[in-house]
């Protein structure tokens, strides 16, 4: 079976994560890293002629493991492993794995190596078989674990990893993925870290690209190599040193020229201007339009990426909202770049979604191909756009879906994105702060002061939902009348308000519309997903799936298309993806397995069996519905004499109950204060021992009940258990797409639309609380309860002053 995307990434991250002990994980990273990577390189090229990497014999994963346990483990992966590798495939500053200092001295050595080794050879991860065409799970599982690494660093980390997310903004706004491509065409990161950003790009085209990066850390830039091979980038071509004092990619005595650059740079580096010779820069002529300030590089590296790129060339630079407004030499670059043209967007990015810094940042978007013409550049204002994920915040799926629709199709909206004239940039002098240009301020809920004193909703705010009275235009009436010019009044009392709307006619429309709109996008979607079968491509399964539901649900009335697209989405990452995953590998197969769980004395324990493709629930629901029922009966009663115990034990517990001489209220305490007092002709007793003998009647009832409960469980457990082999191809197919996945999205979907209703209904019933009593009847009422007070404080020989 298959290695499930989730599991595989959580294991190794959960594994390795054991094995860290006191390590910092920028400094442990480097050893899973450079173990992932020697394991997957052996699963796929060992042995094989003319493969991208070669695996020297005696040098190979296999190779590792004969060094568990041995004394000079670290030495011997040093010499016999690492040492062949960088050699026969020109790697260099690959980790020390005999380093005392990080892995710890003798045994501790010993066992955290022989445990990391452990961890990679697990069978289940075979990565010889673990590609399906188009889907990268290897180097998807680097990412994972470079995200994680960096999110536990007490270190800033943004250095050798950029989140996963901004660099899919910025491959699809780039316009790679629009135009056609070659192996000729070519991509340059010149602050590369460990590769992710340059390899999303390169990921993006039609056809494999070339790519080119340089990174000034030697051990990241280590990483960046490996990174490359692990997406089957092998002839990537990664150079370590300082892009600025001492670039590597050189053509005919100045910088090579590449059709795409993008950076995620340093922020704010204060000693860019190391080893530079300013002003001039030497014959690269990258601060013609201006030196950059030598104790902040943002504009430096923004420069050398301009210089960069081909004449038709474009490029992407993520760097800090200061590079916006801040002035001086700064302004005087930024009023250059606007001038020639070259700056075709500008997006704005929330806070906190980098590694080491809680800054807010941006993405600028360069364009020289159409420099000459631009009249005007487009700007988004993103920073709304996230979910918090821990101490940081991510940009969901939506943020980036609508980011990228909107910007490449130029598409204003009110307080998101806006086309903005250069004239109208130059009459702010050239300052490019995005607040300038657009504002996103939620509009502030105003109290209205002649309604608090007069009565009636305020018909300015009752306006605020004219987005509703369009789509149900005679429920303003059916909730609403006249009181006096400029205010209204609630007809339905406030509990009735939610009966009013979800019963009106243009209501009930409405949700019909709805479902309506789902069971369209439903049908067509068990058509393209029923075609599938082993070997298909779980990405583009998605992309298709989502690519539908964005223009289903485009400029439907009330529903946000790209909320739509986000349940879809939350769902694929959650479950589908594994799930097609398992199909893309082993084909339409219920395949059971057994749960073996380790107990404390190390042993495996047998918790039973399970299918990961098909819960036991969805066979039980659609071929044993009658044992289900049975079972379903027997824990309904088993509940309802439950209620009956308790309601016993509260009223007959307490010092004066009938269970008072209990020392515990339970069935054996219960059982021997009956054996005491049965024989006892006390009549003060008998209304005692009747209580007793019916609360143990109870508890014998559940037991009898938990028996049959637990039989029946395991008959229907056997049942499905049989039933699993025989479910046809047909019949899988059915309980997956229709019972599991069409439901599960369905229902995530009816959340959203009963979220946007229940908005509706939330809004007047806050409005109605809000002005249901005057200023003046409110006084009157205090004034009242304060005459009442003092009345009763006069009988009681008081006086309030």
């Amino acid at each position: 079976m298959a290695i499930k995307k989730s599991e595989l990434y959580s294991s190794l991250w959960a594994s390795c994560d054991e094995l860290r002990g006191g390590m910092d994980a920028s400094q442990y990273k480097d050893y899973v890293l450079v173990m992932l990577f020697i394991k997957y390189i052996s699963d796929k090229y060992a042995g094989q002629p003319y493969a991208p990497i070669e695996v020297p014999a005696g040098a190979s994963f296999k190779d590792m493991v004969a060094l568990k346990g041995t004394s000079d483990i670290g030495d011997q992966i040093n010499k016999k492993i690492i040492a062949p590798l960088k050699e026969a495939n020109n790697l260099t500053d690959m980790p020390d794995f005999n380093d005392v200092n990080k892995l710890g001295d003798g045994k501790e050595m010993v066992d955290r190596l022989t445990g990391l080794i452990s961890i990679f050879e697990k069978p289940a991860l075979d990565f010889s078989k673990n590609r399906a065409e188009g889907d990268d799970i290897l180097g998807d599982a680097y990412e994972y674990l470079m995200r994680h690494f960096a999110t536990e660093s007490g270190k800033s980390k943004g250095q050798f990893y950029t989140p996963g997310e901004v660099s899919r903004v910025m491959a699809m706004i780039i316009g790679i993925a629009d135009q056609p491509t070659t192996n000729k065409t070519t991509v340059y990161d010149p602050t590369c870290g460990s590769g992710s950003l340059l390899l999303r790009i390169g990921a993006a085209a039609s056809t494999k690209v070339s790519l080119y990066g340089q990174e000034k850390d030697s051990a990241t830039s280590a990483l960046a190599r490996m990174n490359m091979i692990l997406h089957d980038q092998p002839d990537a071509i990664i150079k370590q040193g300082n892009t600025l004092a001492n670039p590597l990619f050189i053509e005919n005595s100045n910088l090579q020229q590449f059709d795409f650059v993008i950076a995620n740079p340093p922020f704010s580096d204060k000693r860019w201007s190391n080893g530079l010779n300013l002003p001039k820069d030497g014959v690269y002529n990258r601060f013609t339009l201006g030196v950059p300030p030598s104790k902040n590089g943002d504009f430096a590296y923004l420069l050398h990426i301009l210089r960069s790129l081909k004449r038709h060339g474009k490029g992407a630079v993520i760097l800090p909202h200061g590079v916006l407004f801040r002035g001086n030499a700064e302004a005087e670059i930024r009023k250059n770049l606007i001038k020639e043209g070259v700056i075709k967007g500008i997006i704005g990015l929330p806070a906190n979604l980098f590694y080491g810094t809680g800054i807010p940042a941006c993405i600028i978007i360069l364009d020289k191909e159409n420099a000459h013409n631009r009249k005007a550049l487009f700007m988004i204002d993103a920073s709304k756009g996230y979910i918090k994920d821990g101490n940081k915040n991510r940009l969901r799926e939506q943020d980036i879906r609508l980011m990228t629709d909107v910007f490449n199709q130029q598409t204003e909206l009110l307080g998101y994105s806006r086309i903005v004239k250069l004239t109208d940039i130059e009459a702010n002098d050239y300052n490019l702060n995005i607040p300038r240009y657009i504002d996103n301020q939620d509009k502030e809920d105003i109290q209205d002061i002649n309604a608090h004193l007069n009565g009636g909703i305020p018909n300015t705010d009752l306006d605020e939902l004219v987005k509703y009275w369009k789509v149900f235009p005679t429920l303003k009436t059916t909730l609403f009348k006249d009181l006096r010019p400029g205010y209204s009044e609630l007809l339905p009392d406030a509990e009735a308000i939610n009966d009013t709307i979800y019963q009106h006619q243009e209501f009930t429309a409405f949700m019909e519309e709805m479902a309506a709109l789902y069971a369209h996008w439903a049908k067509r979607s068990k058509a393209m997903l029923t075609k599938k079968d082993k070997g298909c491509h779980p990405k583009a399964i998605i992309d298709e799936l989502a690519d539908d539901i964005l223009k289903t649900y485009t400029q439907k009335p009330l529903v946000d298309q790209y909320d739509i697209y986000q349940h879809l989405s939350t769902y694929w990452q959650e479950t589908m993806q594994d799930d097609c995953y398992l199909i893309a590998f082993d084909g339409w197969k219920a395949e059971t397995s057994r749960i073996l769980v380790e107990n404390a004395k190390k042993k495996l324990v047998d918790k039973g069996w399970t299918c990961d493709l098909i819960p036991k629930e969805l066979v039980t629901n659609r071929y044993f519905a009658e044992e289900k029922q049975a079972l379903e009966e027997l824990l309904a009663n088993k509940e309802s004499l439950a209620a009956e115990i308790s309601e016993m034990e509260e009223e007959h517990g307490g010092e004066e109950g009938l269970f008072a001489e209990l020392d515990k209220i339970n069935k054996a305490h219960a059982a021997k204060r009956i054996k005491d007092i049965q024989k006892d002709k006390d009549e003060d007793l008998k209304a005692e021992l009747k209580a007793l003998k019916a609360y143990v009647a109870l508890h014998t009832k559940v037991a009898e009940l938990n028996k049959k409960i637990k039989t029946a469980e395991q008959e229907l457990d056997d049942k499905l258990y049989q039933k699993y082999p025989t479910l046809t191809e047909e019949e899988i197919k059915v309980l997956v797409i229709e019972d599991k996945w069409l439901t599960a999205i369905r229902g995530a979907i009816q959340t959203e639309i009963d979220r946007i209703s229940q908005a509706l209904t939330n809004r007047i019933k806050e409005l109605a609380e809000r002005y249901d009593k005057t200023l003046p009847a409110l006084s009157q009422e205090v004034a009242d309860l304060e005459a009442k007070v003092n009345e009763h404080l006069t009988k009681m020989g008081f006086s309030w002053n």
